[in-house]
């Protein structure tokens, strides 16, 4: 146990020593969470839209009026149809609206009335969100009379608001790519350095190397966590924990001790720290990709939602956000705890077995 806590204590050291990498994790913790719940708007905000007027009534005017701020930007208006493409074409606007010669006759003698809309759906979540904006802008003005009242209740996120979505999908995002690397570059520094046949020639069991190794990692990436959840989730992005705190701090444990397995494993087969750069992205990125961080797994191939099963991120993903937003109970929360456990065990084993054969 003494020489298992040196190792670790020199770890730790080692790791707080390297300034540049301090402040990378830092960095990664704080600001790049911050900005990915704040700095990429999903929603439609200060769209440009351009208007061609041809029928010089009220009723255009009307329904103009309602493309207001902070979604709309105030109409531009232009002379003809061909002005109005170029003004697309030039992403001077993203939205062009055409009402012809005869729309106010039509609406008042309920011959419906017709509005061409030209978009850019280059930029293709803010175009679609566009569109529904301005079809339910245009329904206030629908004569036709509905024998159903739809009403939505909105769950867990209330206000629609994506940027709570956004930091905390990020954060999982972040422990999965920082835990792999540094696991891995704490070992592969040895062999970059020299150091590594000096650390075979050590009368430690080389098992004791490998758990202190990986757990000091583990340990500089739960107050990674705890920066990140204390100041940037509930501080600056006022995100809710409708669960309970400790049940997401002990599967974050759990999980980031399954990607330390990961990592194991490419330290296992890389030479240099380039290497670790290149195989993590490589292993990490189909993981993140099949997880449902960003699209959910319903919404994919009948394939991959099967191979999505075998992603122990996807069941962290899942665990997180019923802790977070459902503020679902530990009963509950079994099978995401069990199916990253399952997969720890085998991933960090397999990891722990394959860098266990240098030595």
């Amino acid at each position: 146990m003494k020489i298992f806590l040196t190792i670790l204590l020199k770890e730790l050291v080692s790791f707080f020593r390297s300034f540049g990498l301090v402040i990378l994790v830092i960095y990664f913790f704080t600001a790049e969470v911050y900005v990915a719940a704040n700095g990429m708007e999903i929603e439609a905000k200060n769209v440009a839209v351009g208007v061609v007027d041809k029928s010089a009534g009220g009723m255009s005017k009307k329904i103009l009026s309602n493309l207001h701020s902070p979604e709309f930007q105030t109409p531009k208006f232009y002379k003809s149809q061909k002005e109005l493409s170029d003004a697309i074409y030039n992403k001077d606007i993203m939205v062009g609206m055409i009402f012809d010669e005869q729309f106010e006759k039509n609406y008042y003698k309920n011959l419906n009335p017709t509005i061409n809309i030209l978009i850019d759906s280059t930029t293709a979540s803010q175009s679609l969100m566009a569109i529904g904006y301005i079809q339910n802008i245009l329904m206030k003005f629908n004569n036709l009379k509905l024998p159903v009242a739809l009403k939505m209740h909105k769950l867990f996120n209330q206000n629609a608001d994506t940027g709570l979505f956004m930091g905390v999908s990020e954060l999982l995002s972040v422990i999965t790519l920082l835990t792999t690397i540094l696991t891995a570059i704490a070992f592969v520094k040895e062999k970059e350095s020299g150091t590594w046949d000096i650390m075979l020639l050590m009368p430690v069991n080389p098992k004791i190397i490998i758990l202190a190794k990986s757990l000091s990692q583990i340990i500089i990436i739960m107050l990674g966590v705890t920066i990140s959840v204390g100041l940037i989730l509930f501080q600056s992005l006022d995100v809710p924990i409708n669960g309970n705190l400790l049940n997401f701090f002990i599967l974050t444990f759990f999980y980031v001790a399954t990607t330390a397995g990961i990592g194991l494993f490419i330290a296992a087969v890389s030479k240099n720290i380039m290497q670790i750069s290149q195989l993590s992205i490589v292993i990490m990125m189909p993981i993140i990709f099949l997880s449902g961080a960003w699209t959910p797994i319903y919404a994919m191939h009948p394939l991959l939602q099967y191979i999505s099963a075998i992603t122990p991120l996807s069941y962290y993903i899942e665990g997180c956000e019923s802790i977070f937003f459902r503020g679902t109970e530990f009963i509950d929360l079994l099978p995401y705890f069990g199916g990253v456990l399952i997969l720890g065990v085998i991933l960090y084993w397999y990891g722990f077995r394959k860098i266990g054969k240098l030595f």
